[in-house]
């Protein structure tokens, strides 16, 4: 347990997942908040940005960190992480989040000296909690992971996998493109990134460190929603184990995941948003086992992931300030 908070900085202070780590640092009760940077907004209050914060900090945006931090989150987009840090040096003693895709693989895991381990604690925990720099997994490879982890250790994983999930517009982030205006997204779904989605590298690594002869194809659709956030998913695969098997074998798997629930009920995004839980769901129909896996995208699927990765890297009960409640109506 700490003794003094941690303080924690933050890159790429405007964006989605910045707001929501902000949303739940402010109240983790072993974090100080130091430099919030934005090169865009230096100088402006926080909640002119985040405006749900209205009333809740008193924090300006910086231009840049102070240097003492304890922690560093990157709330950078996609390959900007890399850049950023080969501009800027942190002292060896810091601990790295990244929230990018830019350390997730293993080609990609060492990095100037740093070593970034794959932030999925129902995976990792006790590499977690050794290491000095996490690459936080991606949102669509959460879902789909936490929905077929037992069975690849049980090695079950024997034939071609299919998914089907589709995503809240703030999977996107906040640049401005067709796909997140209000006219093009409401009231319509569509397919992106068909079978060559960028999580699926993530993912297929992830398995084969469980599964060490892994030799299945994952057949991946994802879809843009209709509303803001939160992802579902729908994985099946032919098994030869009964309804009864897998989910005694998904419980036992999870059984000592806080934030990863296995419900005797079919499952609905509405019980995880705005909280760091996966709810899964196992049904065996026909030959086909079929896993239905619900995350938050912002939250489980980002940064309250990287909020549990903080807490194991610093030795904190895993789902300290993360007590947050799903609203059902």
């Amino acid at each position: 347990m700490q003794d003094t908070k941690i303080k924690a900085g933050i890159v790429g202070g405007a964006g989605y997942t910045a707001g929501e780590l902000l949303r739940i640092l402010l109240h983790h009760e072993f974090v100080e908040l130091g430099s919030i940077v934005s090169s865009s907004n230096a100088g402006n209050p926080v909640y002119q940005v985040h405006d749900d914060l209205v009333g809740e900090t008193d924090l300006t945006f910086a231009a840049q960190l102070q240097g003492d931090e304890d922690v560093v989150f990157l709330c950078l987009g996609h390959g900007n992480s890399k850049a950023w840090l080969t501009k800027h040096e942190l002292p060896e003693t810091t601990h790295i989040i990244d929230l990018s895709n830019d350390f997730r693989l293993e080609v990609d895991a060492e990095f100037e000296g740093r070593e970034f381990v794959y932030g999925l604690p129902e995976l990792n925990r006790s590499r977690i909690q050794q290491a000095q720099s996490i690459a936080n997994p991606g949102c669509f490879a959460t879902a789909i992971q936490l929905a077929l982890l037992p069975l690849a250790q049980a090695g079950k994983l024997t034939d071609d996998v299919h998914v089907s999930a589709i995503t809240g517009s703030t999977g996107a982030g906040q640049s401005l493109a067709e796909t997140v205006h209000f006219s093009w997204r409401t009231n319509n779904v569509s397919i992106y990134k068909p079978f060559t989605h960028q999580h699926l590298g993530e993912i297929g690594e992830s398995l084969a460190q469980l599964q060490h002869e892994l030799d299945v194809d994952i057949h991946f659709i994802p879809y843009r929603g209709n509303f803001t956030r939160g992802i579902f998913a729908s994985v099946y695969t032919p098994s030869d184990l009964t309804q009864d098997e897998a989910r005694a074998l998904y419980q036992q798997f999870y059984q000592d995941a806080p934030f990863t629930t296995v419900s005797d009920k079919e499952v609905h995004l509405k019980q995880v948003v705005n909280t760091n839980k996966c709810l899964l769901h196992v049904q065996k129909l026909g030959k086909q086992l079929l896993i239905t896996s619900v995350i938050d995208n912002l939250v489980k699927g980002a940064s309250g992931q990287a909020v549990q990765n903080m807490n194991l890297l610093f030795g904190l009960p895993e789902t300290t300030g993360l007590g947050l409640k799903a609203g059902l109506f």
